[in-house]
């Protein structure tokens, strides 16, 4: 562990202690409203509790409400009343001497009054989703150890989702690659959620999603709704705050890697705002620390509602990011063999990107209307010079644009007896690509440049119905979507991309539920694999054998709930894929792609392969007894791809174990301990292709030893795990607060095994000879590989 970096822990303990004595907590207050969700008519003269407690009070004749001197802490409200369903509002933070803005929506019960019962439960899921779905509360975003207030990581915990890498955010979920995940921000759909962001794909490094702007997060692993497409694997709603409603409020908050300011409040009594600007000195960092690549990003967040009346209401949203990676060139003569090795093959990377949309909604006698109109666009740029020196000649070059224009309509129906959502949605998209970039086959080097200009129009069109029955005891929801775009007659035809989806839960009593779902899912493969073109200029997949991916899902689980606080599930999951692209160079599936930097898909692919993930997830989920919150996840899974030959191969993703056990405590005068300790199965890894890898000329195309896929995932590395430790302190002034913390990540150190790497230099920096004596050939020696070092982290967040 770095002595500077634990000379700092005393200091800030002590500051800790010292504002501790001179400081006590101050009480808040919640001010808010219960309105209708169908017709957005206040709902007057109802329940609304603090769950688990005692203390309630009653909406006014306009539906307002308010809670005062409530005690600072993460809670939720309980709304129920006779004529409309108990409901369970997302999770508010109360901070001291602040005012705290919640909107409750209530749907209308179909019950009669013999049948109404009282049976509020810890997580609401939708009636189209019963199982595979998790809502993320903001104490999970604020305070989980090693998380770093990361949206991205904090997902990484839940049941089915793993990651690969502890410096990424890249989503495994269910065996399942970073390239079949969607995202959605208050219904508008943004492809990219992370900096520096691996371009067909959806991972990267650290998350660029505001944790100031997020309300909840609800996450589905499968039964996916029929309005959310192009997922294969998960899709992550969040839906984010609106401002303050009495005054504007500044917070800053300074993290592990980056600085932040968010600003919100009131523009006038019928609209509000929250903007934010985020700047990293990940560079000074990474500087300081040795790092070979300098990194630096700033992100920017907007979000503006307008309600124009009480059947009308107007939302602006939009994030963008910019983020440049340069290289720390100095240790070219001064690095270990590992820096220089890294320098050798990393690029250059400059990327932005950026999604703007807005919301429409209306409300009708008898439905409820939303139009979404949104615009998304990433740059992506690499490059690499010879021996870095830009006065050579590149060895690559890469320029990429892709811009999506969609515009979707929903309208859900309130007055008939059953629920009803129908919609459609059409996309205009552009992308361009200028590449350049040597590759070594048919025993030689080859350049490979090509220009797109790739322009696809895109369709959606979808249905869901759901009713329940027996007093709500059976809930059954069936749901179709079609899909399609004009790149080939294959993707024209609607009937291809085809996707039904069934679920059904049945509550065997209030403490017991089963459910089950079956669908059938489709997703366009990336816009680097549409576009790809060959040596000879032509579009290498602009044929019939390029399809949309395919994804069958069977799920079945069971949920009891022993305590109101407590809370114990089991899932089982089986995935088919069909129509995966696979690699006609490498010849296995690129399902294994995507967990690196750079770009995925651009290469000739057939869309012939095969997948098969499947499983068992275990949770156990005790809320707020008595301050203590307690998550532990278990999940057992197998994730296999079929290569080129139709044989099923281990992904990349085949851990096969993952374990999580997450806690927090709340102590007197705000002290917050939280904990996380994580086990992940060993990850399957590659040989090397000794006889290509020790090739002179194949090895200066690239500078990095090459996969022997004909092994391909046939050797697995070591189990890993970790503790994370996070403690936080918040004290609260007359006019702002403040809180500190620190996060220590892995805590004693473990040192993961990493895939062996190799270099073609030996410890004065020569070239290896072959022992052969052969001048095209070299020599390979192993450099040391693994990962894992104690992080510590202080941050600082105030709010006024």
């Amino acid at each position: 562990m770095d002595t500077a970096k634990t000379k700092r822990l005393p200091l800030l303990l002590s500051l800790f202690l010292f504002f501790t004595l001179f400081l006590h907590a101050q009480k808040g207050e919640i001010r808010g409203k219960v309105y209708s969700s169908k017709s957005n008519d206040r709902v007057p003269f109802v329940s609304v509790v603090i769950e688990g407690t005692d203390t309630g009070v009653m909406t006014d004749s306009v539906g307002n409400f308010l809670f005062a001197a409530v005690n600072p802490g993460f809670i939720r409200l309980l709304v129920s009343s006779i004529g409309y369903e108990s409901t369970l509002s997302p999770e508010i933070q109360v901070q001291g001497n602040q005012t705290t803005f919640v909107d409750i929506q209530v749907r209308e019960s179909n019950f009669s009054l013999s049948e109404v019962t009282v049976r509020p439960k810890i997580i609401l899921r939708r009636i189209e989703s019963p199982v595979s779905s998790l809502s993320v509360s903001i104490q999970e975003i604020e305070k989980s150890a090693g998380a770093n207030r990361d949206v991205s990581k904090v997902l990484q915990v839940l049941p089915g989702v793993g990651a690969m890498d502890p410096s990424r955010n890249d989503l495994i979920v269910r065996g399942g690659g970073p390239s079949e995940n969607v995202f959605y921000l208050d219904g508008i759909e943004i492809p990219v959620i992370n900096h520096f962001a691996t371009q067909g794909s959806s991972g990267g490094a650290i998350g660029a999603i505001n944790p100031d702007f997020v309300r909840e997060i609800n996450f589905y692993t499968g039964a996916f709704p029929a309005n959310r497409t192009n997922a294969l694997s998960s899709v992550m709603e969040i839906r984010q705050k609106d401002g303050s409603k009495d005054k504007v409020h500044a917070k800053l908050s300074v993290g592990a890697s980056d600085a932040a300011i968010t600003v919100d409040g009131p523009i006038n009594r019928e609209s509000t705002f929250i903007a934010s600007a985020r700047q990293s000195y990940l560079q000074f960092l990474f500087k300081a620390l040795g790092l070979p690549f300098l990194p630096t990003y700033n992100d920017f967040q907007l979000k503006y509602k307008y309600q124009i009346d009480q059947k009308n209401e107007l939302t602006l949203i939009g994030i963008g990011a910019i983020d440049n990676m340069k290289l720390n060139t100095k240790l070219q003569e001064t690095g270990d063999d590992t820096q220089k090795y890294l320098l050798s093959y990393l690029p250059v990377y400059e990327q932005w990107n950026y999604t703007l949309g807005a919301i429409y909604k209306h409300f009708g006698d008898n439905y409820f209307d939303s139009w979404i109109l949104s615009r998304n666009m990433l740059r992506n740029k690499n490059y690499k010079y010879e021996d870095n020196d830009e006065s050579k000649s590149k060895t690559s070059d890469y320029l990429s644009d892709e811009a999506e224009n969609k515009l979707r309509f929903e309208r859900e129906y309130t007055q008939l007896p059953v629920r009803l959502k129908v919609g459609a949605g059409i996309r205009y998209s552009y992308y361009r690509n200028n590449t350049f970039r040597r590759l070594y086959y048919n025993d030689q080097v080859n350049e490979l440049r090509y220009n797109t200009k790739l322009n696809l129009f895109g369709y959606q069109v979808f249905a869901q119905i759901s009713d329940d029955y027996f007093s709500n005891k059976l809930r059954l929801s069936f749901g179709v979507n079609l899909v399609g775009n004009n790149f080939n007659d294959n993707m024209k035809n609607p009937v291809n991309q085809f996707s039904p989806r069934f679920s059904i839960s049945y509550s065997l009593s209030d403490k017991l539920d089963v459910s089950g779902n079956v669908g059938r899912y489709a997703a366009q493969p990336a816009y680097t694999t549409l576009g790809f073109k060959n040596s000879a200029g032509e579009y290498a997949n602009r044929n019939e054998n390029l399809k949309y991916i395919v994804a069958n899902h069977a799920i079945a689980g069971i949920e009891y709930r022993p305590v109101e606080k407590m809370r114990v599930s089991a899932e089982g999951f089986y995935k088919k894929y069909q129509q995966y692209p696979i690699s006609i160079l490498d010849g296995v599936s690129i399902a294994s792609k995507g967990a690196d930097y750079g770009e995925v898909g651009d290469e000739e692919i057939v869309s012939t392969g095969k997948g098969r993930a499947y499983g068992i997830e275990l949770l156990v989920k005790i809320i707020n007894f008595n301050n203590l919150n307690l998550t532990s996840t278990y999940t057992f899974f197998r994730s296999e791809f079929t290569n080129l030959a139709g044989n099923y191969l281990p992904s990349s993703w085949d851990t096969r174990q993952l374990f999580n056990m997450i806690t927090s405590y709340k102590f007197g005068r705000s002290w917050n301990v939280a904990t996380r300790w994580h086990y992940v199965g060993g990850e399957p890894y590659s040989p090397i292709d000794w006889e290509l890898s020790t090739n002179r000329e194949a090895w200066n195309v690239k500078n990095q030893a090459y996969t022997d896929y004909s092994r391909y995932n046939s050797l697995r590395l070591k189990n890993s795990h970790a503790l994370d430790i996070r403690i936080d302190k918040e004290y609260y002034f007359k006019k702002w607060l403040l809180n500190l913390y620190v996060d220590v990540q892995n805590a004693y150190n473990f040192k993961s095994e990493r895939a062996p790497i190799y270099t073609n230099k030996d410890t004065e920096g020569n070239i290896i000879p072959d022992e052969s004596g052969d001048p095209a050939k070299q020599g390979l020696r192993i450099l040391d590989n693994t990962s894992g070092t104690v992080l510590p982290t202080i941050g600082i967040i105030i709010k006024m």
